[in-house]
This record gives C-alpha cells, sequence and structure tokens, in this order.
C-alpha cells in the first residue's frame, strides 16, 4: 500500500507544480521556447520539473551529498558504491533474460558471483579486475527491445529526465523483486538503504558537475537522451561525449 502512496505523491507533485515556461524569464535566459518545443514537446512542463528538482538539490540533496563526502573515506564511499552496483546487476541479469541476452545474463551473473564473494558482497569490484566489465539493463531498455516507442522527453519531480517508456519501466524495476526487498522485511530499513543509495550517487556526481557547460537544462536532456539511445543499443551509436563523461552520463 506504501508503494502505491509513494506513486500518488509524485503525481500530485507534478501536477502542483504544472505550468508554462515562464516566457519573461526565458527571454532573460535567451531561450527560445518556441524553438525548444519543436524537439521537446512537453517543455514548459519539463522546465517547471527542472526547476524544482533543482531547488530540491540545492536547499536539501547537495548539502547531505557534501556533508556524506566530507566525513565518508573515499575507500569507504568506493565500497558503498560497489554494494548498490552489485545489488543491481540483478535487475540486470532479469532484464537481460527478458532481452534474449543470455551472453550477457550469465557474464552479469558471473559478476555477481565474483563481487559478492571474493568482493565481499559487492563492497569490491573484483570482477572488474578480473575482466569482466559492468554492463546496465534496465525494463525501461526492455520496452525499447520489444518495440515500445519512447515517447517525448519527460522531466519527472524528483526521479529526474525521463520519457513515457522509461517512466513505465521504472514502475517496472520498482515492482522487480530484488535482494534487498527480498532478504529486509522492515519498511524502516529498505527506505534507509534506499536513501543512502540516493546520497551516495548525488555524492558521486558532484566532481562530476564540471562536465557541465552551457544551458543546464539542455545539457542534462541531451545527456540523457544521448546516453538512452547508447544503452538502448549496446553501445552502437555515434557517441558525441568524451569517454571520460560515462560516467556521468550512466547516473542518468
Amino acid at each position: 500500500m506504501k508503494k502505491y502512496w509513494i506513486v500518488s505523491l509524485l503525481m500530485s507533485l507534478s501536477c502542483l507544480a504544472y505550468g508554462e515556461a515562464d516566457q519573461g524569464k526565458a527571454d532573460r535566459l535567451g531561450v527560445d521556447v518556441e524553438s525548444q518545443e519543436m524537439v521537446d514537446p512537453w517543455y514548459g512542463f519539463n522546465y517547471q520539473m527542472f526547476e524544482f528538482n533543482q531547488a530540491v538539490d540545492h536547499y536539501f540533496l547537495k548539502p547531505i551529498a557534501q556533508g556524506y563526502r566530507y566525513i565518508t573515506p573515499e575507500l569507504i564511499d568506493q565500497g558503498i558504491t560497489n554494494v548498490f552496483q552489485n545489488l543491481g546487476d540483478v535487475n540486470t541479469v532479469a532484464n537481460s533474460l527478458l532481452q534474449l541476452k543470455p551472453h550477457k545474463s550469465a557474464m552479469t551473473t558471473s559478476r555477481i558471483m565474483f563481487n559478492t564473494t571474493f568482493g565481499i558482497f559487492g563492497f569490491f569490484d573484483v570482477a572488474t579486475e578480473f575482466g569482466i566489465e559492468r554492463d546496465r539493463e534496465d525494463f525501461g531498455q526492455t520496452l525499447a527491445y520489444w518495440g515500445l516507442p519512447a515517447g517525448n522527453y519527460l522531466m519527472l519531480p524528483l526521479l529526474g529526465p525521463s520519457n513515457p517508456r522509461d517512466l513505465l519501466g521504472r514502475v517496472g524495476d520498482f515492482f522487480m523483486p530484488s535482494p534487498v526487498s527480498i532478504s529486509i522485511d522492515s519498511d524502516a530499513a529498505r527506505y534507509a538503504i534506499t536513501a543512502v543509495r540516493v546520497v551516495d550517487v548525488r555524492a558521486d556526481l558532484i566532481p562530476a558537475e564540471r562536465m557541465v557547460f552551457g544551458d543546464k537544462y539542455q545539457f542534462i536532456r541531451n545527456a540523457y537522451l544521448q546516453n538512452r539511445e547508447f544503452l538502448i543499443n549496446d553501445g552502437v551509436v555515434e557517441d558525441t561525449f568524451s569517454a571520460e563523461d560515462d560516467a556521468f552520463l550512466e547516473d542518468f
């Protein structure tokens, strides 16, 4: 029941924040709203959501992430990131099978086995050292594999860049059984783990903020669309971003 309450809350926030882009502010920033809407039909709504997310990040999430980085040793920080990535690999195994990619599923299963055993429950990423690179598959990619169109770009409250297909994919991933949901009965513990994961991801993005240039909204939108195309096509796309940007793009 609580899961449905969370989804309802996010939808309520979307409705409350909906509105046309402020033309006066757009003029001051030198943004042509009409031209934006040609490539981003929901630009008015998306930009409002973007500003809402920026405010939440500026006043709440980023200060917490900065404090987290300040008090957490680099080894511990990287270990926590590795643990969450190891847990996320379970989702990759399931979606690789749904996309009829048995080799990728087998390789990711090997990663999980190596990292969970030799890497102490994923704290150390020994699989990468053994030459087993990390892949990423989610239910949004599975829907794309089976031909569901993406739809227009969509900025979600709190959740960030998306589109209708990836939003449906997020719902599928949310309800997909995971090691945390299976092994932990306490809702409070699961919420605490989710909170730590959000803070850890935001903390890891702080050094990457230097890569953002030009209009931040357009940069994030283009980076998200580029990265999703890259993932859906298993890397077979024209990549306009440098190799050092990969970690930054992946967190979208």
